[in-house]
Protein backbone atom coordinates (compact mmCIF):
# COMPACT_ATOMS: atom_id res chain seq x y z
CA UNK A 1 0.00 0.00 0.00
CA UNK A 2 1.35 3.65 -0.64
CA UNK A 3 2.63 5.63 2.04
CA UNK A 4 0.22 8.50 2.69
CA UNK A 5 2.55 11.61 3.37
CA UNK A 6 0.42 14.58 5.46
CA UNK A 7 2.40 17.59 5.35
CA UNK A 8 1.98 20.73 7.72
CA UNK A 9 4.00 23.64 7.77
CA UNK A 10 3.59 24.70 11.43
CA UNK A 11 5.36 23.83 13.94
CA UNK A 12 8.38 24.58 10.86
CA UNK A 13 8.92 22.24 8.63
CA UNK A 14 12.82 21.69 8.97
CA UNK A 15 15.14 21.87 12.01
CA UNK A 16 18.58 22.00 12.34
CA UNK A 17 20.98 20.77 15.24
CA UNK A 18 24.14 22.06 15.86
CA UNK A 19 27.11 19.78 16.50
CA UNK A 20 29.25 17.11 14.87
CA UNK A 21 27.57 14.71 12.69
CA UNK A 22 29.50 12.07 14.06
CA UNK A 23 27.16 12.32 17.48
CA UNK A 24 23.60 13.29 16.72
CA UNK A 25 23.32 10.98 13.51
CA UNK A 26 22.90 8.18 15.82
CA UNK A 27 20.51 10.23 17.98
CA UNK A 28 18.24 9.94 14.79
CA UNK A 29 15.27 7.05 14.34
CA UNK A 30 16.49 4.39 12.09
CA UNK A 31 14.71 4.29 8.59
CA UNK A 32 12.92 7.84 9.46
CA UNK A 33 14.42 9.83 6.15
CA UNK A 34 13.60 9.47 2.71
CA UNK A 35 16.83 10.64 0.67
CA UNK A 36 20.05 12.51 2.23
CA UNK A 37 21.34 15.54 0.12
CA UNK A 38 25.10 16.56 1.05
CA UNK A 39 28.16 17.70 0.24
CA UNK A 40 30.91 17.16 3.26
CA UNK A 41 33.51 19.56 3.58
CA UNK A 42 36.76 18.62 0.96
CA UNK A 43 39.91 17.33 2.41
CA UNK A 44 42.42 19.95 3.42
CA UNK A 45 41.19 22.87 1.57
CA UNK A 46 39.55 25.25 3.73
CA UNK A 47 39.05 25.72 7.45
CA UNK A 48 35.90 26.06 8.60
CA UNK A 49 36.87 27.27 12.29
CA UNK A 50 36.40 24.31 14.66
CA UNK A 51 38.78 22.12 15.90
CA UNK A 52 36.43 18.92 15.32
CA UNK A 53 35.61 19.37 11.11
CA UNK A 54 35.36 16.80 8.74
CA UNK A 55 38.52 17.45 6.08
CA UNK A 56 41.17 18.47 8.57
CA UNK A 57 42.34 14.77 9.17
CA UNK A 58 45.72 14.88 8.89
CA UNK A 59 45.65 12.57 5.46
CA UNK A 60 43.16 11.65 2.62
CA UNK A 61 42.79 8.67 3.54
CA UNK A 62 41.61 8.92 7.31
CA UNK A 63 39.42 11.54 5.31
CA UNK A 64 37.53 8.66 3.46
CA UNK A 65 37.55 6.57 6.07
CA UNK A 66 35.90 9.27 8.42
CA UNK A 67 32.87 9.93 5.39
CA UNK A 68 32.54 5.63 5.27
CA UNK A 69 31.71 5.69 9.36
CA UNK A 70 29.17 8.71 8.98
CA UNK A 71 27.69 7.23 6.12
CA UNK A 72 27.05 3.95 7.92
CA UNK A 73 24.93 6.26 9.96
CA UNK A 74 22.90 8.04 7.17
CA UNK A 75 21.89 4.56 5.62
CA UNK A 76 20.61 3.53 8.97
CA UNK A 77 18.60 6.55 9.17
CA UNK A 78 17.57 5.84 5.63
CA UNK A 79 14.30 4.16 4.65
CA UNK A 80 15.18 1.26 2.93
CA UNK A 81 13.32 2.74 -0.22
CA UNK A 82 15.90 5.75 0.61
CA UNK A 83 19.02 7.34 -1.76
CA UNK A 84 22.35 9.34 -0.97
CA UNK A 85 23.17 12.60 -3.50
CA UNK A 86 26.79 13.15 -2.39
CA UNK A 87 29.17 16.07 -3.76
CA UNK A 88 32.53 15.64 -3.41
CA UNK A 89 35.15 17.70 -4.81
CA UNK A 90 38.92 16.74 -5.68
CA UNK A 91 42.16 18.35 -4.90
CA UNK A 92 45.87 18.52 -5.97
CA UNK A 93 48.71 17.03 -4.07
CA UNK A 94 51.05 19.75 -3.32
CA UNK A 95 54.57 20.42 -1.57
CA UNK A 96 53.22 24.00 -1.30
CA UNK A 97 49.86 25.27 -0.23
CA UNK A 98 47.80 28.00 -1.04
CA UNK A 99 47.84 30.16 -4.68
CA UNK A 100 46.28 33.14 -6.25
CA UNK A 101 44.16 30.85 -7.98
CA UNK A 102 42.63 26.91 -7.93
CA UNK A 103 40.78 25.46 -5.17
CA UNK A 104 43.62 26.42 -2.66
CA UNK A 105 43.11 30.12 -3.70
CA UNK A 106 42.89 33.26 -1.28
CA UNK A 107 40.28 35.22 -2.66
CA UNK A 108 37.71 37.68 -1.28
CA UNK A 109 35.52 36.15 2.00
CA UNK A 110 37.81 33.16 2.12
CA UNK A 111 41.25 34.54 2.72
CA UNK A 112 40.88 33.56 6.18
CA UNK A 113 39.32 29.79 5.78
CA UNK A 114 42.23 28.23 3.73
CA UNK A 115 43.79 25.35 5.05
CA UNK A 116 47.51 24.92 6.01
CA UNK A 117 47.52 21.50 6.50
CA UNK A 118 48.18 20.40 2.78
CA UNK A 119 51.25 21.88 2.36
CA UNK A 120 53.03 18.13 1.89
CA UNK A 121 52.47 15.61 -0.50
CA UNK A 122 50.44 12.96 1.69
CA UNK A 123 52.24 9.26 1.75
CA UNK A 124 49.20 7.43 0.67
CA UNK A 125 47.99 6.41 -2.62
CA UNK A 126 51.05 6.83 -4.46
CA UNK A 127 50.53 10.32 -4.37
CA UNK A 128 53.67 12.60 -6.23
CA UNK A 129 53.88 16.31 -6.37
CA UNK A 130 50.89 17.58 -8.58
CA UNK A 131 49.03 14.36 -8.54
CA UNK A 132 45.17 15.14 -9.10
CA UNK A 133 44.11 12.46 -5.82
CA UNK A 134 40.99 11.39 -7.01
CA UNK A 135 38.94 11.83 -4.15
CA UNK A 136 35.25 11.69 -5.34
CA UNK A 137 36.07 8.38 -6.93
CA UNK A 138 37.95 7.16 -3.78
CA UNK A 139 34.73 8.41 -1.12
CA UNK A 140 32.56 6.33 -3.96
CA UNK A 141 34.45 2.99 -4.33
CA UNK A 142 35.11 3.36 0.05
CA UNK A 143 31.38 3.68 0.01
CA UNK A 144 30.63 1.03 -2.41
CA UNK A 145 33.07 -1.46 -0.71
CA UNK A 146 31.00 -0.79 2.65
CA UNK A 147 27.78 -1.75 1.13
CA UNK A 148 26.20 1.53 -0.65
CA UNK A 149 24.97 0.94 -4.28
CA UNK A 150 26.46 3.15 -6.65
CA UNK A 151 23.72 3.87 -9.23
CA UNK A 152 25.01 7.09 -11.14
CA UNK A 153 27.44 9.64 -11.91
CA UNK A 154 26.42 13.03 -12.25
CA UNK A 155 29.20 15.87 -13.57
CA UNK A 156 28.22 19.19 -12.44
CA UNK A 157 29.52 21.77 -14.75
CA UNK A 158 29.89 24.84 -13.29
CA UNK A 159 28.86 28.09 -15.53
CA UNK A 160 30.96 30.29 -13.70
CA UNK A 161 33.85 27.85 -12.07
CA UNK A 162 36.69 29.88 -10.18
CA UNK A 163 39.19 31.06 -12.43
CA UNK A 164 42.74 29.60 -12.69
CA UNK A 165 46.03 30.48 -14.44
CA UNK A 166 47.24 27.34 -15.30
CA UNK A 167 49.46 26.54 -17.89
CA UNK A 168 49.69 22.64 -17.92
CA UNK A 169 46.63 22.05 -17.40
CA UNK A 170 42.52 22.89 -18.33
CA UNK A 171 40.78 24.55 -15.37
CA UNK A 172 38.56 22.83 -13.74
CA UNK A 173 35.40 23.60 -14.02
CA UNK A 174 33.18 20.12 -12.78
CA UNK A 175 32.36 18.39 -9.88
CA UNK A 176 30.71 15.09 -8.88
CA UNK A 177 27.76 13.75 -7.56
CA UNK A 178 26.82 10.47 -6.90
CA UNK A 179 23.74 8.67 -6.43
CA UNK A 180 24.00 5.87 -3.84
CA UNK A 181 21.01 3.65 -2.98
CA UNK A 182 19.94 1.37 0.50
CA UNK A 183 18.78 -1.05 -0.96
CA UNK A 184 18.04 -2.30 -5.07
CA UNK A 185 14.28 -1.54 -4.77
CA UNK A 186 15.03 2.40 -3.93
CA UNK A 187 12.65 5.19 -4.74
CA UNK A 188 13.62 7.35 -7.71
CA UNK A 189 10.89 9.26 -9.62
CA UNK A 190 12.31 10.25 -13.32
CA UNK A 191 9.34 12.71 -14.02
CA UNK A 192 10.40 14.88 -11.10
CA UNK A 193 12.89 16.88 -13.17
CA UNK A 194 13.04 16.04 -16.60
CA UNK A 195 15.36 17.84 -19.97
CA UNK A 196 13.77 20.75 -21.41
CA UNK A 197 12.32 17.92 -24.57
CA UNK A 198 10.45 15.89 -22.29
CA UNK A 199 13.48 13.25 -22.41
CA UNK A 200 14.94 11.43 -19.03
CA UNK A 201 17.37 13.34 -17.20
CA UNK A 202 20.72 13.40 -18.55
CA UNK A 203 23.85 12.59 -15.99
CA UNK A 204 25.19 16.51 -16.54
CA UNK A 205 23.94 19.48 -14.81
CA UNK A 206 24.79 23.07 -16.14
CA UNK A 207 24.57 25.18 -12.98
CA UNK A 208 25.37 28.45 -12.25
CA UNK A 209 26.10 29.64 -8.45
CA UNK A 210 23.73 31.31 -6.01
CA UNK A 211 24.44 35.12 -5.30
CA UNK A 212 25.03 35.01 -1.09
CA UNK A 213 25.70 37.50 1.59
CA UNK A 214 26.92 34.94 3.95
CA UNK A 215 30.21 34.69 3.52
CA UNK A 216 30.05 30.78 3.73
CA UNK A 217 33.14 30.21 0.92
CA UNK A 218 31.77 26.58 -0.41
CA UNK A 219 28.95 27.74 -2.99
CA UNK A 220 26.16 24.76 -3.24
CA UNK A 221 23.23 25.60 -5.96
CA UNK A 222 19.60 25.60 -4.79
CA UNK A 223 18.53 24.03 -8.32
CA UNK A 224 21.27 21.56 -7.45
CA UNK A 225 19.73 20.04 -4.06
CA UNK A 226 16.57 21.12 -5.40
CA UNK A 227 16.70 18.41 -8.46
CA UNK A 228 18.24 15.65 -6.05
CA UNK A 229 15.44 16.40 -3.50
CA UNK A 230 12.64 16.00 -6.61
CA UNK A 231 14.16 13.10 -7.76
CA UNK A 232 14.74 11.43 -4.70
CA UNK A 233 10.88 12.04 -2.37
CA UNK A 234 8.15 12.62 -2.76
CA UNK A 235 6.28 15.84 -1.02
CA UNK A 236 6.03 15.01 2.60
CA UNK A 237 8.77 13.07 2.93
CA UNK A 238 12.21 13.84 5.15
CA UNK A 239 15.56 15.36 3.64
CA UNK A 240 18.86 14.91 5.79
CA UNK A 241 21.80 16.75 5.23
CA UNK A 242 24.55 16.03 7.65
CA UNK A 243 26.97 18.98 6.57
CA UNK A 244 24.23 21.50 6.64
CA UNK A 245 26.27 24.55 6.35
CA UNK A 246 23.75 27.97 5.82
CA UNK A 247 21.12 25.58 4.54
CA UNK A 248 20.85 25.36 1.09
CA UNK A 249 19.30 21.43 1.21
CA UNK A 250 16.31 22.73 3.97
CA UNK A 251 15.67 25.73 1.91
CA UNK A 252 15.24 23.66 -1.15
CA UNK A 253 12.73 21.47 1.08
CA UNK A 254 11.01 24.03 2.40
CA UNK A 255 10.19 25.37 -1.18
CA UNK A 256 9.41 21.68 -2.19
CA UNK A 257 7.18 21.19 0.74
CA UNK A 258 9.55 18.61 2.17
CA UNK A 259 10.61 18.60 5.94
CA UNK A 260 14.43 18.40 6.63
CA UNK A 261 17.04 17.64 9.47
CA UNK A 262 20.27 19.25 8.93
CA UNK A 263 23.38 19.12 10.86
CA UNK A 264 25.86 21.50 11.14
CA UNK A 265 29.05 21.64 13.20
CA UNK A 266 29.83 25.85 13.47
CA UNK A 267 27.08 27.55 14.99
CA UNK A 268 27.38 30.70 13.39
CA UNK A 269 26.56 28.97 10.07
CA UNK A 270 23.62 26.99 11.68
CA UNK A 271 22.47 30.03 12.80
CA UNK A 272 22.14 31.87 9.17
CA UNK A 273 19.56 29.27 8.93
CA UNK A 274 17.37 29.42 11.81
CA UNK A 275 17.17 33.16 11.97
CA UNK A 276 15.23 32.36 8.64
CA UNK A 277 13.29 29.02 9.81
CA UNK A 278 10.44 29.04 7.85
CA UNK A 279 6.91 29.28 9.41
CA UNK A 280 2.98 28.69 7.69
CA UNK A 281 5.01 27.80 3.99
CA UNK A 282 6.59 31.38 4.22
CA UNK A 283 10.28 32.64 3.61
CA UNK A 284 11.93 35.44 4.13
CA UNK A 285 12.60 36.26 0.29
CA UNK A 286 15.97 38.03 1.66
CA UNK A 287 17.40 34.21 2.38
CA UNK A 288 20.45 33.74 0.37
CA UNK A 289 21.66 29.97 -0.23
CA UNK A 290 25.45 29.03 0.43
CA UNK A 291 27.10 26.00 2.00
Amino acid sequence: MARQAVFQFDPPTSKTLVGDCRLILPTLEAESVQCCVTSPPYWGLRDYDHPEQVGSEPSPDLYVSDLVSIFQEVRRVLRNDGTLWLNVGDGYARNGGTGNCGPNAVVGNTKKLIQKRNCKVPAVWGLKDRDLMGMPWRVAFALQADGWILRSRITWIKKTAMPESVKNRPTSATEEIFLFAKTPSYFYDPNGVREETGANLRNYWILGPDPSTYGHPAAFPRELARRCIALGSREGDTVLDPFGGCGTTGIAADEMRRFSILIELNPEYANMRNQDQPRNGKKNSAMKTAR
